[in-house]
């Protein structure tokens, strides 16, 4: 198979994909920047881009491909893509996904249709076992990325944000494996080559960050992230070759700037977006690429595991200055506490949560350790506090 993706196959790939994938809106939010624009993938089919890449390569299967079935690994987006592409093509898949993968994306896998395989370990350990079974029982891999047609089909994005934001400079995407960022970057290279295409990914799994920077692919250690849809530990050599050739340059965002950015779109633009999504709109936030420029920001999924969204917001809130912890040590005596108190109210914060402790193996016995939750408004307030705690006499501990 050529590995050549053209301008022509993602045309193609738009007219095929014409009555499957919605036109997804672009959407502003002057409390997130005044030059940014959120391309929103989120609100796409299976709540997520993956579908455009999947439908795109599963109709380009032969009949005899077809009758075999198809197999895919996944940590949820491209699971789900496949399966309901397969099925409204009459076909039969089959997901490998990482066993830790979010409920809610193995159930709605399983819900378009999919037979779901959970592998103990990461998408690299799953996409290693849809290998074996694909060579054991003759099914048809239909990669994640590192695929021509999958990549036309995620380039179909670029297209549309060159039709609505045609005066667009600059355009974030996430990146995991590369598949989105390739088809996104050189849809927008082939039409408008001006155009910074920026990629993003989380800082504790950069494999694609540190591959672009020493100038090979790259294996990186394991660790854990919220953007479980980005979590790929090896770049393909189809879209490294590809984001060598078109992309501008790739950034990384920390855990808790992610998390602020869920928070940020949830109030915002009241948009639901899950950790992979979020990144590019982190990187806009922490001023990791250029604010002057006019900036897409493509949201690329909104699965998120809601048992632990609320984990994500306390997260988001904490890195913004918007819910702090304070903790210190008091003179066992009637009214200290008061005093502590009145001051934390003067100050006009929102105490959340308060623990006193006077049985503490570190503390003597005339003094107990007091821990405050509290809220704020941003972290100037949280600076003013501290310093008026402190000002006070009170020792504050990490």
């Amino acid at each position: 198979m050529d590995n050549t993706v053209t301008l022509d196959m993602i045309r193609e790939a738009r007219a095929a994909l014409a009555d499957v994938a919605e036109l997804t809106p672009i959407v502003t939010s002057t409390r997130l920047g005044k030059n940014l624009f959120i391309k929103s993938e989120n609100l796409q089919k299976t709540g997520s881009f993956k579908i455009r890449g999947a439908f795109n390569k599963i109709r380009m299967l032969s009949p005899e491909e077809a009758a075999r079935g198809v197999i895919a690994c996944s940590a949820g987006n491209h699971a789900q893509g496949v399966a309901l592409s397969a099925t409204r093509l009459g076909i039969r898949s089959v997901i490998c996904m990482p066993e830790g993968a979010p409920i809610l994306k193995v159930e709605a896998t399983r819900g378009y249709g999919a037979e779901v395989v959970l592998v103990p370990g990461v998408y690299d350990d799953a996409a290693r076992e849809a290998e074996r079974l694909a060579k054991e029982r003759g099914y048809t891999f239909a990669h994640p990325f590192n695929d021509p047609y999958v990549i036309a089909g995620q380039g179909t994005i670029g297209l549309e944000i060159l039709d609505q934001l045609p005066d667009v400079e600059q355009i974030i995407v996430p990146i995991g494996g590369g598949g989105l960022i390739s088809g996104v970057a050189a849809a927008v290279k082939f039409m408008r080559p001006n155009v910074h295409i920026i990629g993003v990914q989380a800082s504790t799994v950069p494999s694609m960050f540190v591959s672009y920077r020493s100038g090979e692919i790259t294996t990186v250690r394991d660790n854990p992230t919220i953007a479980d849809g980005i979590h790929v530990l090896t770049p393909g050599d189809l879209t490294f070759r590809m984001v060598r050739e078109y992309v501008d340059d790739i950034v990384t965002v920390s855990e808790d700037e992610i998390a602020a950015a869920i928070v940020a779109l949830l109030e915002g633009p009241k948009t639901v977006a899950e950790g992979a999504g979020a990144t590019s709109v982190a990187a806009y936030m922490f001023h990791k690429i250029d604010t002057s420029l006019k900036t897409v920001a493509l949201v690329s999924g909104g699965n998120v595991d809601i048992t632990t969204l609320s984990r994500i917001i306390t997260k988001g809130l904490q890195k913004t200055g918007r819910i702090v912890q304070f903790t210190t040590k008091l003179a066992d005596k009637a009214g200290i506490l008061a005093q502590l108190l009145t001051c934390v109210a003067e100050n006009g914060a929102n105490v959340l949560n308060i623990e006193h402790a006077r049985e503490d193996a570190e503390t003597s016995v005339s003094t107990c350790v007091v821990t405050m939750t509290l809220e704020t408004r941003d972290e100037e307030h949280v600076m003013k506090i501290r310093k008026d705690l402190t000002s006070r006499g009170y020792r504050l501990y990490v």
